[in-house]
């Protein structure tokens, strides 16, 4: 038993119930629990995605060097679920001590699962594996990322002389650790589930170059704030981003039996979120008169998380969910038709919700329409849990060392 998928199904729950709360609050039906803007988007990118994250990587970095499957690290999974619980406690209230030993206590385990990513490799002198590479530096852009966020409650920013820190803690969680960990993913998964490799099959080492000096320049940018490091990764990163999809979708063009799923729709569409806010960059970085880049500034992230993050993870949580408590049947990516429409009608909604002057039902619509491509999701993974919670015995096999 994978402790960490479960807590991936329970985090996905909760954000279905947030996005519940949002829609809500938009309509001043429950406007008490106004403000939990950031703790919405944590319980996708901490809670539901970093615990898949957790628990799946060791497990494909063994597969690929032939080694027997990793025990659970209790030690890391007990870092990680202690330094979540006191981060979404202590976020809220600002209580800094809970956020500084939450975050602490997610460092220590990033650190630890870092390690053991570089441990499982064929012999003690083998090179990283390609998608090891993407995963371990992802990791990295995650810690800098873990920093930057633990200190903007802590006043940090001003000793680490950091200009923009919100923005540095986004662009190091989105460009730096999901980007090139959902890269690494698509490297891993694709030949299994389209039974053909990549357009080119040698680009993604190309790819990882540009996809991490990228990340680093979207990160240097708003720390120092300097265009001269903000631009050439915006170029970088998007240009590398491309050249993924095009690989991804050259291959399966017209093949309409590897589209006639939602599967390959949500890993594909769901790009279009992280590409948009990239392509109005440079209108906001330029000022642009009349454009409302305050308003993208403060909501595109939302998009961002709920349209391509979540909407990542609709395909790719029940397709490893399902290899693990259901190995014997064909894992399939998972999603569906209706969370397909609903999650890009959320986006579209929050967007317009951007530009209208009275923004508010549309950003309500947004969070709404969000929820209800939840929803499916979660029933596709608690018709794969239930079988094997109600045939599993729960003496987990944990393991606190290597």
């Amino acid at each position: 038993m994978n402790l960490y998928f479960l807590m991936t199904f329970l985090f996905l729950s909760v954000a279905g119930l947030t996005a519940l709360d949002a829609a809500l609050t938009s309509w001043t039906i429950i406007p008490w629990v106004n403000g939990l803007r950031w703790l919405r988007v944590h319980f996708i990118t901490l809670g539901a995605l970093t615990e898949l994250l957790f628990g799946l990587l060791p497990l494909l970095a063994a597969r690929r060097a032939s080694l027997p499957k990793p025990r659970t690290r209790l030690d890391i999974w007990l870092l990680l679920n202690a330094g979540l619980m006191l981060l979404l406690a202590g976020i809220p209230i600002v209580n800094q001590v809970l956020i500084f030993v939450g975050g602490t206590l997610i460092f220590g385990a990033t650190l630890l699962l870092g390690y053991q990513l570089y441990q499982l490799r064929p012999a003690k002198r083998a090179p990283l594996s390609l998608p090891n590479r993407f995963y371990i530096t992802g990791l990295g852009f995650f810690l800098v990322g873990i920093i930057v966020g633990t200190g903007l409650w802590l006043g940090w920013s001003t000793a680490l002389a950091i200009q923009t820190p919100v923005e540095v803690h986004i662009h190091a969680n989105n460009w730096g650790l999901m980007s090139l960990v959902f890269a690494g993913l698509l490297i891993e998964i694709y030949p299994k589930v389209v039974q053909r490799p990549f357009a080119w099959p040698s680009s993604p080492t190309k790819i990882y170059w540009m996809m991490s000096l990228g990340a680093l320049g979207l990160v240097l940018g708003p720390w120092v704030n300097s265009l001269y490091f903000t631009v050439p990764g915006l170029m970088l990163h998007l240009s590398a981003t491309v050249w993924l999809l095009l690989n991804v979708i050259k291959p399966v063009w017209g093949d309409r039996a590897q589209w006639a799923k939602p599967g390959l729709w949500h890993l594909t569409t769901a790009y279009f979120w992280l590409i948009a806010p990239l392509l109005v960059a440079p209108f906001i970085i330029l000022q642009v008169p009349g454009f409302p880049g305050t308003g993208i500034e403060a909501n595109a992230p939302q998009a961002l998380i709920y349209g391509w993050l979540l909407q990542f993870g609709f395909a790719i949580i029940p397709y490893f969910t399902r290899q693990q408590f259901q190995p014997r049947s064909e894992a399939e990516l998972g999603g569906s038709w209706l969370s397909l429409m609903a999650v890009h009608l959320g986006g579209i909604a929050l967007w317009v919700s951007i530009f209208v002057e009275n923004g508010t039902v549309w950003h309500g619509l947004a969070y709404g329409f969000w929820l209800v491509a939840i929803v499916p999701i979660a029933l596709q993974l608690w018709r794969i849990f239930h079988p094997s919670l109600a045939d599993e015995p729960w003496e987990t096999a944990v393991s606190s060392t290597d």
